[in-house]
This record gives structure tokens, C-alpha cells and sequence, in this order.
């Protein structure tokens, strides 16, 4: 839950580092309300020219916000007075660098309400974006278009990340502007339910990003990787993202991972509605009022609650969990991935049994898979394993833990079928992505119109 955003001066200070710890505790909530916060990204392109869609013009991204908001009745968020996102029913409309639109769902029951919530969303940006010729698709990575192709949305927050990114990692800028990912955000229940979920999670995160691989195409041609989106991760800023290799130490809790984000460099403060340029300042500093760009100005747990936002490991801890490991596919995964992880995270027996599994793995071994799932995608290997065989027996404990859950839809399924597209990659051992580089380069000769056209939504 955001603490809503108010005048710099309404929040106290932050008194002691006890309350960011409490801040992440105070996420615990019983069994009985966890929900499932599903997030996805998509490209938007011009069907005429097959180039992204830039921000403004009459058939602009601006305006696509605009008339989204009136057939959705959404209201308008602005940066700047420009518009750059949309809120209504829980959820939220909002703009990545590069123009790719994200919904972020809201907080929901069951993976049925998850998948008619998408469904709904999609269809309301078909109906906006068809009449101007404009389509959407889900895939890691933009597969035709260069970097400088790639439009810049004008949020204040994305400046000073173009700014700063090339100074930490050669990727940063791929990847604010041509990657697109799905993600889910879970619950728990306790300290000790964080940190297994945590673990378990962020241990079987490179199995995702092998069942979801889908960014095989870069420029127009294959780049021999399974996810260039996961790699592209790799060499992005090594202060905020990778495995967490600390989260499998004796006595990992909230605190631990409160001083892990202590550590992180900043990249902004907000005060009075305007973004200041903070990037690469301490945050401990922010705290204690000695932060340059705002002298004698103490950051608050608003402040707290952005920094948070600004690291972006392969999982993520806030007041819930975040995985954050899939690229960004057809309608299908969308609904998959939440099915995914909540078989695994919300089921006991399914939690302990997908902990048995990476139990063992040595922090060079978890390293190494991430690597390689993201090169390699199910053809990897961890120890004497294939991660097709993982993956395997991961699904079937994610089902398991699915039909235990017995959530029935509108049509008396339960919740196991939304695992149906990922059975079969498992089963195939062939990739989205992989298939999508044969049909691209093999079947259509690089044809870009007739492949972008069968990836749309």
C-alpha cells in the first residue's frame, strides 16, 4: 500500500532506521488477504511505417492517453502538466522510457479476476489504438527497431536516468527503451514467510526467465540468446540488480534488506512536485539532511517508499514481493506468469517443495544459471539437470499447489489452466523466443510487416 504523496513539509523526518524496517514489516498481512498484483509492459508501433509511436502528434502516445481516458473514465496522471499515465479501479496506466505501456492490475483474489482484468485492459487500448492504426505486442525485446529509433517519454524521473545509466553499465539505455517484461507482485504473511518466499523465488527466477524467454531477435537478426532481455540486466548497474546472493545468509531479513537499499545510489528527490537530480548520492545522507542537491532538507518515508522503487533485482522487496525475471510475451503468458508463481508461493506444500528443489544450489551455481538460462533458455543446466527437467517439475509442483487453492473461474476451472501455454514450452523445450526467431529469419525471410503483425494483441 502507497502512503499517498503529499507536500514535502506534511511528513516528518525519518527519526531512526528502525522505521524503514518497519516500513517493509508493516506489509505482513494473514493468508486470508493476500492478493495478486500482476504488471505488464507491451511495444506500441505504427502499423503504416513500423516504427515505435512517438509521444506527441495527433496519433501520439499522448493522445492515445487521452482518449483512453475518456472511453475508460480513468483519470489522468501528469508529470509536469504532461500526461504520462492513467489510475482508476485499483490499477494504473503508466509509460515506460521508451513509450512502452504498462498496466499495473489491481490487487486481486484469484488468476481468473487477473486474466479478465488484462483482458479488459487490452481491449480498451485496442478500441482507442485500431482507428489510428497503431497495434501493441509483448515480446523482451524490441526485435527490429535500433536504440535510436526509440522514443523518449517526458517523465522527469527518465531524464535522469538517461543521464546516469551510461555511467554504471553499457545496457542501461537498452534497457529502459527497448525491453518489456510481465511481472506479479505476492504477499506474505511474516518475516520468516518473506524470507522463504524471497528465497524460494529468486532461486527459480532464471526458470522463468526460461519458460518466458522471448527476446531472441535484436535488430532484425537472432543475437544466439534465449532472453537478450535478461542479459541485458547483467550489465545495466551492478548497485541495483542481479540474484541478491545475501538473501540465502543466516539471519536475512527486513533489516538486511533495508541496509542493502541504503547502499544503493539514488537517483532522485521529489519536493514540491519536481524531480532533483540525485543520482549516484547516498541516501544515508538524504536522511541525515546532507544530501547536496537539497541542503538540510531530510528525507521522509515517501522518500523511503521511492528509493525503494529505484533498485531492480531479479526480485524485489517492498511492502510485497516482486518477480521480476519474464520478458513480456503473448496475451496467453500474461495470465500464466501469476498462475506460475502463485501455485508455488501461496501453497505451503508447494512453497516447501519448490524450496527442496534449489535448496542446495551453491551461490555459484544460482549465478551461473542466471547466465545461462538467459543464453541458453531450457537447453541450460544446473549441477546434472537440464532446466527443461526443472522446469518440469516445477510446473507440476506450481499446479499441485493450484488445485490445493481450488479457486474456481466463471467456468468452473480452476486456476491450473492458465499453466496450459507453459506445460507445453516445458514439454517442447523450445522457447517463445527461440520459435520466434525461426518463423522471423526461416518462414517469413525477415519479413518485419507480416512478423510484427502476427506478434500483435
Amino acid at each position: 500500500m502507497s502512503v499517498e504523496r503529499q507536500a514535502s513539509g506534511d511528513l516528518p523526518p525519518i527519526g531512526n532506521l528502525d522505521e524503514l524496517t518497519a516500513f517493509l514489516a508493516d506489509g505482513a498481512k494473514p493468508a486470508s488477504d493476500w492478493r495478486i498484483g500482476t504488471e505488464h509492459e507491451k511495444f506500441i508501433y505504427c502499423r503504416d511505417t513500423l516504427k515505435p509511436v512517438s509521444y506527441e502528434g495527433e496519433n501520439g502516445i499522448r493522445a492515445i492517453l487521452e482518449r483512453l481516458s475518456e472511453t475508460t473514465g480513468w483519470e489522468i496522471i501528469r508529470d509536469n502538466e504532461l500526461p504520462v499515465g492513467l489510475k482508476g479501479e485499483g490499477a494504473s496506466v503508466s509509460l515506460e522510457p521508451g513509450g512502452q505501456v504498462e498496466l499495473s492490475g489491481a490487487p486481486l483474489e484469484t488468476i481468473h479476476q487477473t486474466c479478465a482484468e488484462v483482458a479488459r485492459h487490452l481491449d480498451a487500448v485496442k478500441a482507442v489504438a485500431d482507428p489510428l492504426n497503431i497495434a501493441f505486442f509483448g515480446m523482451g525485446f524490441a526485435p527490429t527497431w535500433t536504440r535510436e529509433e526509440m522514443p523518449k517519454m517526458p517523465k522527469s524521473r527518465y531524464a535522469i536516468m538517461r543521464n546516469y545509466m551510461p555511467k554504471v553499465g553499457s545496457l542501461g539505455l537498452d534497457m529502459m527503451h527497448r525491453t518489456c517484461t510481465v511481472q506479479v507482485n505476492l504477499d506474505f504473511a511474516s518475516e520468516a514467510d518473506m524470507v522463504m518466499k524471497f528465497r524460494t523465488s529468486l532461486a527459480l527466477q532464471p526458470i522463468a526467465t526460461a519458460l518466458f524467454a522471448n527476446s531472441s531477435i535484436v535488430e532484425g537478426k537472432p543475437v544466439g540468446w534465449a532472453s537478450w532481455r535478461a542479459h541485458i540486466w547483467t550489465d545495466t548497474d551492478p548497485d541495483r540488480t542481479g540474484l541478491l546472493n545475501f538473501v540465502f545468509d543466516d539471519g536475512f531479513g527486513f533489516e538486511r534488506y533495508r541496509d542493502y537499499m541504503l547502499d544503493v545510489p539514488m537517483y532522485f528527490a521529489r519536493r514540491n512536485g519536481r524531480y532533483h537530480d540525485a543520482a549516484g548520492l547516498s541516501f544515508r545522507d538524504f536522511i541525515n539532511g546532507k544530501l547536496p542537491v537539497l541542503p538540510g532538507e531530510r528525507a521522509n518515508i515517501l522518500d523511503w517508499e521511492d528509493h525503494l522503487s529505484t533498485a531492480f533485482p531479479e526480485v524485489r522487496l517492498k511492502r510485497f514481493l516482486e518477480m521480476r525475471g519474464a520478458d513480456s510475451g503473448p496475451w496467453a503468458r500474461i495470465c500464466a506468469l501469476p498462475a506460475f508463481w502463485v501455485g508455488l508461493l501461496y501453497d505451503s506444500d508447494a512453497l516447501a517443495a519448490a524450496w527442496d528443489v534449489a535448496k542446495d544450489w551453491t551461490a555459484e551455481m544460482r549465478n551461473g544459471l542466471r547466465n545461462d538460462a538467459a543464453q541458453y533458455g531450457l537447453k541450460a543446466k544446473i549441477g546434472n539437470r537440464t532446466v527443461q527437467d526443472v522446469a518440469k517439475e516445477v510446473l507440476s509442483i506450481s499446479e499441485a499447489g493450484l488445485k490445493r487453492r481450488a479457486r474456481p473461474g466463471a467456468m468452473s476451472f480452476d486456476e491450473t489452466s492458465f499453466l496450459e501455454p507453459l506445460k507445453a514450452i516445458a514439454q517442447s523445450g523450445v522457447t517463445i523466443g527461440e520459435f520466434a526467431a525461426r518463423r522471423f529469419i526461416d518462414d517469413l525471410k525477415g519479413d518485419a510487416r507480416t512478423f510484427l503483425a502476427e506478434s500483435s494483441f
